[in-house]
């Protein structure tokens, strides 16, 4: 998406910034994990096709995505492979409602799951797209098996809306309101940082 292309957020332990071709290798290796191509049902691509999925995401209008760096490891490295975890992304797949956007997060190193790296990722994203890109309304798409993604989206306030048994999967919806907004604010315990994002 353009809108984020060059942007970056940064948080208490993680900095959001725009997927670039950069990213791609580490990224490409991460989704050979058979786990995450079955919690994010994605498939297998090659290299090249990363790489020109990667340059799709950054122009298409209905895919907004970020990739997460811990921030420790970045502010010591300057090093944003090195620094990167996992990614979010926003989905506007629904041509009836157009501010309605499907959310996903992944943290694909293994060490960073349970520290709340994904919980203050994901609560980032929500207040960008209620801020930035005017989202009214929230959906997620979960394996049922998920229980991790399950527990998080609902203690976001997410509820249970419709079930697919030959996907797997629940959807979760939330609608937007300023008191869940400021109930997210609160969450992350200090206003969100905007600032430039320089690929060199």
């Amino acid at each position: 998406m353009k809108d984020n292309e060059f942007l970056k957020i940064i948080g208490t332990n993680v900095i959001l910034v725009p997927y670039k071709e950069k990213h791609v290798k580490r990224y490409h290796e991460w989704m050979k994990s058979p786990e995450l191509q079955y919690f994010t049902g994605s498939v297998a691509l090659t290299l090249e096709e990363e790489f020109c999925m990667q340059q799709r995401w950054c122009q298409d209008q209905d895919k907004c995505t970020f990739i997460i760096l811990e921030k420790t490891i970045f502010s010591t490295t300057s090093d944003e492979i090195e620094a990167m975890i996992g990614d979010t992304n926003l989905f506007f797949n629904d041509p009836d409602h157009v501010n309605t956007a499907e959310a996903e997060i992944m943290i694909a190193n293994v060490a960073y799951r349970n520290k709340k790296r994904g919980w203050e990722a994901m609560i980032l994203m929500l207040l960008y797209g209620i801020d930035k890109l005017n989202v009214t309304r929230y959906r997620a798409k979960i394996k049922f098996d998920n229980e991790g993604s399950i527990k998080m989206f609902t203690k976001l306030q997410f509820r249970e809306v419709e079930k697919s048994q030959v996907f797997q999967e629940s959807t979760f919806e939330k609608a937007v309101n300023q008191e869940w907004r400021g109930w997210l604010y609160s969450e992350i315990k200090e206003a969100i940082h905007y600032d430039a994002y320089n690929e060199n």
